[in-house]
């Protein structure tokens, strides 16, 4: 993981920033169960009544509360109060106060004068507590109130049926009434809230009833700011997700636009020893499903590995602070989600790392039929390449489907833990809403921030499911991407003279593929020089083509050296070394756009009568006028709407138009006919007198003119010189002379 890391440096902004959106987000989800709590349990069950402070109350019922206050309690009432009396009130006022309170027109009452949250906390202990006493004599229910009847003094009667309250008050001496009022304790850490509250509620309800408020406008009033206030942060959390999902979009997008460049890039500096490591379709597995698989990671990491911790953290702190002795619900639920995950995760696992070495032999049974396709109809063979890719496809398919199988096992059982954690809470919920020591808003709540919590972790579960297939992936882009060339330019470069150019030396050079046991090439030492033609032949493995590889350092000598110019090739730069150089491949290579395109490859800047000669001397222009384009003709992917011949010609030219003091042509003439071949060759010898041209090929016919012929023979030179000095020395050379050609064209 940390390889991954180091890859997501360039966005480390990005992420911090998505990192505060999801902090945001997280917030706004976990505040709002406590602002729907507050809509049930103050807005619809208490009417909006959040406290026992009344904004509003008749002089005579404060009179009996107040007998009930202590002297500094009843002093902080008065301070907190202004009286409205309609002695006391102008015309507006007047007006104003009988619209507001009708009861004035029959007794003054007390508005509430101040907001301050300390005093009005102050109010609520004073009015919880005097309320709560008043509603528990008064009550003729023992039950109600959690059946907290006071005990009378001795001597003294309770409420007659219809006797006024106050009334009953006024009778009883203030020793007695001292014993009544210790009974009431005022602190509201010793009155539970509850109890306090189911008071209230009903009381002050009545009381503003009488006064003449209207409820519903008191709920309202309540309801719409708390309602005003969840809209916002829903709107501030909706628009905190949508934007970490453009940012997570933005930034795993970019992050596999690098990962394919790099991969890209690394593997253009592969030399034939890295290629011969990784597979053509596994280099293309790894750029384009490797890469969408930390892709798609890279998304869950940011909308769900940062997101789901905070919800799922928050959600047990709001849980615990709030419903303590409900969170053992929670852990069985968690307890039950991760056994659930556990055992998906131990079966499923192991099969994501088959599948992606699965998906590399697809693509390689894939490309070789699209690459061998003639070849597969000329032999008939179709239904044997359908056998092998179909074993292929259905051991993926397998696959896929017994991970399939087992994740789709987890919507059930995580709806069945869910469902049975909300039955939990409703259950347990229910005995303690009606014991009175829980509201049904928080009920409500904790069901919510309990469905936040384990859908926190669900997500988590989720990416490590995720994880392991993605770290293959991962391991496999790192592979490419760690693989250090085994060609590398020199640390202290050297430049190649000005006063030679193209003087190719071999001296005594030995040649081993990494992994072979025994040496390809063994002291092969000879010197090509500029003007002159060197042409190599040997029987098929005898190691012509390995040779000129080691010119343009496609592979590294073992042993020897390899000069051009009269430097090792090794210390000058890669770039340096090849820009003096043309090679056409024995495999001839086009790229898709025109003909145009595939010349300027070689030489951008080429003016026209370059390509024109070029174009003329690999006897290409003739199909290529045959062409409605010309030049502009396309070349298909792969060049497939090219023959052999056609392709190799247009390969000559192309290096031809880049002027370069070395030419190599590895078998590059074997497409063509005879006639061809011989044109070909007279128009090189005109257009590369002063180069150095090294010619690979089985031909005898091609070579005769050659000023030097290296012969080959298991690795190494049984053979050097002219033809004719080769016919009488070489036996090699002329075995393979005497069967291409007849006796009399080998003497002319």
């Amino acid at each position: 993981m940390r390889k991954f890391i180091k890859y997501l440096k360039p966005f480390k902004w990005t992420i911090l920033l998505i990192f505060l959106l999801l902090a945001c987000q997280a917030t706004a989800e976990l505040t709002l169960p406590n602002y729907m709590s507050k809509i049930v349990n103050i807005g619809i069950q208490q009417n909006g009544i959040e406290n026992a402070v009344p904004v509003a109350i008749r002089v005579s019922e404060y009179e009996k509360l107040a007998r009930f206050m202590t002297a500094e309690q009843q002093s902080l009432v008065m301070n907190s109060y202004r009286l409205i009396d309609i002695s006391t009130l102008s015309g507006k006022e007047y007006t104003k106060y009988l619209e507001k309170y009708p009861v004035i027109a029959e007794e003054p009452v007390y508005e509430l004068a101040t907001g301050k949250k300390d005093i009005i906390k102050q109010l609520n202990e004073a009015f919880g507590g005097s309320i709560t006493a008043i509603s528990l004599i008064s009550s003729t229910d023992t039950d109600s109130l959690s059946g907290q009847m006071p005990v009378l003094p001795e001597g003294i009667e309770p409420p007659a049926e219809g006797e006024d309250l106050s009334t009953w008050l006024e009778r009883i001496p203030d020793e007695q009434l001292q014993q009544l009022y210790a009974q009431f304790p005022m602190q509201t850490e010793e009155l539970l809230e509850t109890m306090m509250m189911q008071a209230a509620i009903p009381y002050l309800t009545a009381e503003y009833k009488v006064i003449g408020l209207d409820i519903k406008d008191i709920q309202l009033g309540y309801m719409l700011p708390v309602g005003g206030i969840m809209l916002a942060i829903t709107l501030g959390g909706s628009a905190a997700a949508i934007y970490v999902g453009y940012l997570a979009a933005k930034t795993s997008s970019r992050l596999a636009r690098d990962l394919r460049l790099q991969v890209f890039q690394r593997v253009e500096s592969f030399s034939s020893t890295e290629f011969d490591q990784f597979s053509t379709a596994s280099l293309i597995t790894r750029t384009t499903n490797d890469v969408q698989q930390i892709q798609m990671l890279l998304v869950m990491l940011f909308r769900t590995v940062f997101f789901a911790p905070i919800m799922g953290i928050g959600g047990i702190i709001f849980i615990i602070s709030s419903e303590a002795s409900m969170w053992w619900i929670l852990a069985v639920a968690i307890i039950a989600m991760f056994a659930m995950v556990g055992t998906l995760f131990t079966f499923a696992v192991p099969k994501f790392k088959i599948i992606q070495k699965l998906i590399d032999r697809v693509n390689l049974l894939m490309r070789e039929m699209l690459s061998g396709l003639l070849v597969i109809r000329a032999f008939n063979t179709q239904k044997h390449q359908e056998k092998k890719f179909d074993e292929a496809n259905r051991e993926l398919t397998r696959i896929n489907l017994f991970i399939s199988r087992i994740l789709v096992l987890m919507n059930p059982t995580m709806m069945l833990i869910m469902n049975g954690t909300m039955l939990l809470i409703i259950w347990i919920g229910a005995i303690r809403v009606d014991a009175g020591t829980m509201q049904v808003g928080d009920m409500m709540a904790f069901m919510q921030y309990a469905m936040l919590t384990i859908m926190s972790f669900l997500m988590i579960s989720m990416v490590f499911i995720m994880l392991p297939r993605a770290m293959v992936s991962i391991l496999r882009i790192n592979e490419v991407l760690e693989t250090e060339p085994s060609i590398k330019d020199p640390e202290k470069p050297k430049e190649f003279p000005e006063d030679v150019h193209g003087l190719v030396e071999f001296r005594d050079v030995t040649f081993r593929y990494p992994a072979a046991e025994k040496d390809l090439l063994k002291n092969i030492t000879f010197t090509a020089r500029p003007g002159e033609t060197t042409a190599i032949i040997g029987s098929t493995g005898s190691g012509k083509s390995t040779l000129i590889s080691l010119i343009p350092r496609f592979y590294d000598v073992t042993d020897g050296q390899v000069l051009i110019d009269g430097l090792d090739v090794r210390e000058v730069r890669q770039h340096d070394l090849r820009e003096k150089i043309g090679y056409v491949p024995q495999r001839a290579a086009l790229f898709s756009g025109t003909i145009e395109s595939n010349l300027r490859y070689a030489s951008e800047d080429a003016p026209e009568e370059l390509l024109e000669k070029a174009i003329v001397s690999a006897q290409a222009r003739d199909f290529i006028e045959n062409t409605p384009e010309g030049l502009q003709a396309p070349v298909a992917q792969g060049a497939v709407n090219f023959s052999g011949g056609q392709k190799q010609r247009l390969s000559i030219a192309r290096a031809l138009v880049k002027q370069p003091e070395i030419f190599i042509f590895d078998d590059s003439f074997s497409a063509l006919d005879f006639k061809t071949d011989a044109a070909v060759r007279r128009a090189l010898k005109r257009d590369t007198k002063n180069a150095t041209v090294i010619i690979v090929t089985q031909r005898i016919s091609t070579i005769m003119s050659s000023e030097q012929i290296i012969v080959l023979d298991h690795g190494e030179i049984v053979g050097k010189g002219r033809h004719r000095e080769l016919m009488e020395t070489c036996d090699v050379y002329r075995e393979i002379a005497q069967s291409q050609l007849s006796e009399e064209e080998l003497g002319s």
